[in-house]
């Protein structure tokens, strides 16, 4: 059961509903250098008392996150090739300066800016042929000399159409083990590869900003077996000096994961470093991303599950190419579940092999494979698929410009232009993947104590993550045995999470004795300038006594709760419209600015391993498609969508008897 909570905070008796969002911002600490929220203490924060365990400050010996950081953690600039084959003329360089809130020029030739710097950024270009497509493009002699890369030189010199031809052909010949021996040999790519990493790293720290912007070490390791897209992004904890000792590891070396995960082993036994991977995409593998078989299709065992479990703690569940949460044939009663899917369930990445089944579903979508981890753990001793949510955009033309009214699209011709909504992405199965399709997604949110690399990094580690779909919403979740209502009538509701309970990315503690269900606090703010809140829902995957895996959807809270009830089935009436699509506008005259409750689980069997995930849906609002056809004066064909409800994922809580 939930309890929505009328917050108290014991400054006069104003209620309004600005001072209520100031302090709840206050509490969050979203503003930039806000740090307000108290130490822990038991019972300490109720209204009109004072913490005295702790001195006067109560902030003195607070050692929690107190800030959620935003950033990419899946970005490519012009060193990447097919991004440079496309017409990505920007350097690293200019993705740090757009980043940091500075303006430049597009590409395509469009001055664009953000309306907000970002806090972080991981530039996460291909490690296979790193800057080699500059080669190609000037005319190397060596690279002439091969019939294909004279070819593909010829089409980008072309541009525009050719141009995307080429990229496309480079993809395919890639997922086929096809590519032309020159760009793949390590002894003619190979210097010009480690030149390319070494200027990358030095421009790094050239714009790293500890406390300010951080400029976080990483790029892409880009398996697609058969057009199976198996990709991580590898992210470095450090500086320059430990990552210019190895070059990245690349999937020409090996597609298979387990190799990956070797690589990163050598690495930090060699340099003392820390390394992580995010797997993205799954929605694209074909079944592949969370198979309960290893890459040579033998049975998975302990071994792999605690190396996979080690390596990759965190999985994208948004970018530009779809939402990979759920699918609708999985999860048929999650009436939000069809979200950043039309024209990404067709097939795989090259959608080459064999179109996506539904039988493929459980095992390329995340809450699949979140609930595959708990039959795993029960058959191994070991869950592999225990992971956080993060999101990224890996946009390829150096700009993450992911706001619905700013979106610049994924790759350089699909940035702005009257008919960029009907651009043709990719073709295979009958099927036509097009421009509107994709998705201004999405953001990574890191609780961490600083903007460092390393206190980002450590929070990534731990999972302390949410994702959001693109805008950038403040919120808060935590599991317990011993939280009550009165922990979220508090402006110190960290303080209490963190002091008896656990925050995202966490296990729960024992079962307490006496205990009959873990309790969850739950809290999240709009973002300032996006929609309202519609609710937040509950995510619960369990694994019953027979081995078979179940999913429920909870609305715990939920906004404009005076006269919006659920009917006499439970079911949540919808939180109304206000776009107004001709205007590319909406109103937040319904929902709330914010929500906060705190939540018991009904169907609690301690018996069974669960995981809890937050899902926070804001009420509708335009969708860039909108933003498109007004400012360009046209009209798109009726099936593009005009709108749709932005929200955000939070790493889960696990539930383990025994």
């Amino acid at each position: 059961m939930s309890h929505k909570i009328k917050r108290v905070y014991g400054i006069n008796s104003r209620l309004t509903s600005v001072v209520t969002s100031t302090l709840l911002a206050v509490q969050l600490a979203l503003p930039a250098g806000v740090h307000a929220e108290g130490t822990s203490g038991e019972g300490a924060g109720q209204a009109g008392t004072h913490p005295t365990d702790v001195g006067y400050s109560p902030y003195v010996d607070r050692d929690y996150p107190t800030r959620v950081y935003f950033g990419d953690t899946h970005h490519h600039t012009a060193n990447s090739g097919d991004a440079f084959m496309n017409g990505n003329q920007l350097s690293p360089e200019e993705a740090y300066r757009f980043a940091r809130g500075e303006p430049v020029v597009s590409s395509s030739g469009i001055p664009v800016k953000l309306a907000r710097p970002l806090d972080f950024l991981v530039i996460s270009d291909h490690a296979e042929g790193l800057g080699v497509m500059y080669e190609v493009y000037n005319g190397n002699p060596v690279m002439m000399a091969d019939e294909t890369l004279a070819r593909w030189n010829k089409m980008m010199k072309a541009g525009g159409a050719e141009s995307g031809k080429a990229m496309n052909e480079l993809i395919s010949a890639q997922a086929q083990g096809t590519l032309p021996d020159p760009v793949t040999n390590p002894k003619i790519a190979g210097p010009l590869q480690k030149t390319v990493w070494e200027a990358y790293t030095e421009t790094a720290e050239q714009y790293n900003d500890p406390g300010h912007f951080t400029a976080m070490i990483g790029y892409e390791w880009t398996s697609v077996p058969g057009g199976n897209n198996l990709h991580r992004n590898i992210l470095f904890r450090d500086n320059k000096d430990r990552a210019d000792q190895v070059m990245p590891f690349t999937s020409w070396q090996s597609e298979n994961p387990e190799d990956l995960w070797q690589w990163m082993a050598d690495y930090e036994q060699q340099t003392g470093g820390r390394v992580l991977a995010i797997p993205h995409n799954g929605n694209l593998s074909n079944g592949r991303m969370f198979e309960t078989v290893d890459f040579a299709g033998k049975p998975l065992t302990k071994d792999y599950a605690e190396r996979r479990a080690r390596w990759e703690v965190l999985q994208e569940v948004m970018q530009t190419k779809g939402n990979s949460e759920t699918h609708p044939s999985l999860s048929p009663n999650d009436e939000f579940a069809n979200y950043g899917i039309a024209g990404w369930e067709y097939g795989n990445l090259t959608m080459e092999d064999k179109p996506e089944s539904p039988e493929m579903r459980p095992f390329m979508y995340l809450r699949g494979g979140l609930m595959n981890g708990l039959a795993q753990e029960r058959k191994l001793g070991a869950n592999p698929f225990k992971f956080g949510m993060i999101g990224g955009t890996d946009i390829h033309n150096s700009l993450t410009a992911i706001d619905e009214d700013n979106f610049f699209g994924k790759h350089v011709n699909q940035e702005p232009r009257p008919q960029r909504w009907e651009h043709v992405s990719k073709q295979g199965f009958g099927k036509t993947r097009y421009t509107w399709q994709y998705t201004a997604a999405g953001y990574a949110a890191v609780w961490a104590t600083d903007n460092t690399r390393e206190a980002l990094w450590d929070a990534m580690k731990r999972k302390e993550v949410y994702a959001t779909s693109g805008t950038r919403p403040t919120v808060r979740f935590f599991g317990g045995w011993d939280f009550t209502a009165e922990d979220v009538n508090t402006r110190y509701i960290a303080r209490a999470g963190y002091a008896r309970g656990v925050p995202m990315g966490s296990d729960l503690p024992a079962i307490k004795k006496g205990a009959s269900a873990p309790g969850f606090l739950v809290v999240a703010m709009k973002d300032p300038e996006g929609g309202n809140l519609d609710r937040i829902q509950i995510i619960k995957g369990w694994l019953d006594a027979d081995g078979n895996t179940h999913e429920k959807i909870y609305d715990v809270v939920w906004g404009d709760a005076a006269t919006r009830k659920p009917d006499r089935d439970g079911k949540l009436p919808p939180v109304g419209d206000t776009v107004d699509v001709a205007n590319a506008s909406w109103t937040n005259s319904i929902g709330d600015s914010d929500l906060a409750a705190f939540w018991t689980d009904p169907d609690f069997d301690a018996s069974q391993a669960a995981f809890y995930y937050l899902r926070v849906i804001d009420i509708p609002t335009p969708r860039w498609t909108a933003y498109d056809q007004k400012r360009f004066g046209i009209k798109m064909s009726d099936d593009v969508p005009m709108k749709h409800q932005e929200r955000a994922w939070t790493s889960p809580i696990w539930y383990t008897p025994g």
